[in-house]
């Protein structure tokens, strides 16, 4: 999958924007705050209807002078074009339309344009609370598994629904009963879901740790979950006086986490930021290949700052790792200077696009094609 051509109107510090881009490798050069990842991440939105770096997106994503952003995106996906417009006012609902259509539901689109995002960001994959990591699995899955995709909505929902009915002391016994019931069916389905799935991605992720990093550090994944002590309806019934007192559900699959492993120590406590750094690269490389077999699109990868805080030879290893061209498809790279993006663009073959970005404003400097030209 390819994304040809891209429209910014009104997002972030970027207040109008027409690219073309290269069907391999596209490189975004500026200094820090001038809009490189503000490019990035208006292509994740148009995959996942939502950003990559901002909670508020109301507030954060329109340009803070407008009252509305739009986005065009136009594909080639398994060897037909898309086209997609995504549209977003304040106070309003997001609008997605597909080649001039709208979806019913905006999770008909998740899975439709799979696109992996390496960012500095991703640091709260190690240090930040289990939330984080629980979104990497269900992004992963849901975008290959539509089943997986309406359990998880559906069991959301009950969460809501059953924290709400304790928050205001609900005593009817059958309203939970119908509530749980719809809980318990769903954990299930995302359980065993997830257990298959990190079964499968660890030795992707650590085939990949160690061709950045080399043979000497050792790194695993283990699945933590309440649900491999006993069942979801177990757990309601164990926990319902404490989840009374608490005020909400405090055991069940949304407390799921992955444990993450450097030797015998948690990474979480003993990593230094080459290692994390390198780590949180792994998992991302692993979540591209997981994506590409399970939804039969090679998925767009974006590469925001990916070398800062690593030594020569991770960086070094990395480049080789990206440069493969037969395992990776569209490439969008973001740094401050030449450097790196020079030594990708001289081991891959094929057609290339730099940009200079400034201010939110992004400007074609140099591509392949052109030096091709007489």
């Amino acid at each position: 999958m390819t994304l040809e051509q891209l429209s910014i109107l009104n997002y972030k510090n970027i207040a109008e924007a027409q690219l073309q881009f290269s069907p391999k490798v596209n490189c975004l050069i500026g200094n820090n705050g001038m809009g490189k990842t503000n490019v990035l991440d208006a292509i994740y939105y148009l995959s996942y209807c939502r950003s990559f770096t901002s909670n508020n997106e109301h507030n954060a994503v329109i340009n803070h002078d407008a009252q509305f952003l739009m986005l065009q995106g136009r594909y080639t996906r398994k060897g037909s074009p898309e086209e997609i417009a995504l549209s977003v006012q304040r106070g309003k609902r997001k609008t997605v339309k597909r080649n001039g259509k709208d979806y019913k539901r905006l999770s008909e689109h998740i899975g439709l344009l799979p696109l992996v995002m390496v960012s500095p960001l991703d640091w709260d994959l190690i240090r930040g609370g289990g939330e984080e990591r629980r979104r990497l699995m269900d992004q992963i899955i849901s975008q290959g598994n539509r089943q997986y995709l309406d359990a998880l909505i559906r069991y959301n929902k009950a969460l809501e629904q059953r924290n709400s009915m304790i928050k205001h002391d609900y005593r009817d016994q059958l309203l939970y009963e119908s509530v749980e019931q719809v809980m318990c069916d769903t954990a299930a389905t995302l359980h065993q879901a997830r257990q298959q799935w990190l079964e499968e991605f660890s030795p992707i992720f650590m085939r990949y740790y160690r061709a950045i990093a080399g043979d000497a550090e050792q790194v695993r994944l283990s699945y933590k979950s309440h649900l491999s002590e006993m069942s979801m309806q177990q757990l309601l019934n164990a926990c319902r006086d404490r989840d009374m007192i608490m005020g909400y559900t405090t055991r069940g699959v949304h407390r799921d986490d992955i444990d993450l492993w450097l030797g015998d120590h948690s990474m979480r406590k003993t990593g230094s930021q080459g290692q994390c750094k390198t780590y949180t690269i792994a998992l991302r490389m692993a979540q591209f290949e997981f994506l590409k077999k399970y939804t039969g699109t090679t998925p767009i990868l974006l590469l925001d700052d990916i070398f800062d805080k690593l030594d020569e030879q991770r960086v070094v290893s990395i480049i080789n790792v990206v440069s493969n061209s037969h395992d990776f498809g569209q490439i969008f790279i973001t740094d401050t200077n030449r450097t790196h993006l020079d030594e990708i663009i001289s081991m891959m073959s094929g057609d290339y696009a730099m940009f200079a970005v400034e201010g939110g404003v992004i400007t074609p400097i140099a591509s392949r094609q052109e030096e091709a030209r007489p």
